[in-house]
């Protein structure tokens, strides 16, 4: 039975490990043609998704730079022909420090704007061209449900998500009629590699908040961006889908 993104290509900024990875295995597994890119070696992953049955490629490329983006547009269609699906994962999050914003360095500040909101745009600006000039595309946009909640001591990283969700909104209206939908997704506290470290007290007061009465997992947000992927969201565009558990009711 074909899957959902059968004979698909799709690109997923961050995916040589964490949630970018599991959304990388999750797509192979519904038939895409992945291309794993990210600063950190691409071409283990990349292996290993081939040992599974699936065709992908790996393109080490810094998502701020537009040159090396423009190149992994030229990778992916060397490799496959197309480009149909971009996942915009890559972002600053393991290793901050929650903190008031008055303690918040201008270094840190200005890495977490850049990397989120520049390694956003910078790939939607390459791959966005090429699916221009196909006239189709999709592109899944990572933002966060911190957005909605207002959470204090974390002002770079929500800051740079409603960057995200503002991204999402405008280029899908200049996209949109060139047969390209953007979205994004807004994850709530995911139990992920780089947070089974959290406080057992913040663990236990995301669930609490939840409608749903566990922990988020990588897994929970994967049929969302798959959907999001496919051809049953070909009329959704410009949509911010909380995946939360049900902290925020919006």
């Amino acid at each position: 039975m074909a899957g959902r993104l059968d004979g698909k290509v799709a690109v997923i900024t961050g995916s040589a490990q964490g949630i970018g990875w599991v959304y990388a295995q999750a797509m192979a597994e519904e038939g895409a043609k992945i291309v794993i890119n990210d600063i950190l070696d691409c071409e283990g992953p990349a292996g290993k998704l081939r040992d599974s049955g699936a065709e992908a490629i790996g393109i080490q490329a810094d998502v701020t730079d537009l040159s090396a983006m423009e190149d992994a547009v030229q990778q992916t269609v060397n490799a496959f022909g197309s480009v149909d699906v971009l996942v915009n994962n890559a972002a600053v999050f393991a290793g901050l420090k929650r903190q008031s914003f008055f303690d918040i360095s201008m270094e840190e500040w200005n890495k977490v704007i850049h990397v989120n909101i520049t390694g956003t745009y910078v790939p939607t600006r390459a791959f966005g061209g090429r699916m221009k000039e196909q006239g189709a595309g999709k592109i899944v946009n990572i933002s966060s449900a911190v957005v909605d909640t207002g959470i204090p001591d974390f002002l770079h990283y929500s800051t740079s998500k409603a960057g995200v969700v503002g991204m999402t909104r405008a280029v899908a209206r200049e996209l949109g009629p060139h047969g390209i939908t953007v979205n994004a997704v807004m994850p709530g506290f995911i139990l992920s590699p780089s947070n089974q470290a959290a406080p057992k007290a913040v663990v236990e007061a995301n669930i609490e908040r939840r409608a749903i009465k566990r922990s988020e997992y990588p897994e929970d947000v994967v049929g969302t961006v798959i959907y999001l992927s496919s051809a049953d969201s070909d009329f959704v565009s410009g949509q911010t889908i909380l995946v939360d558990g049900g902290i925020v009711f919006g």
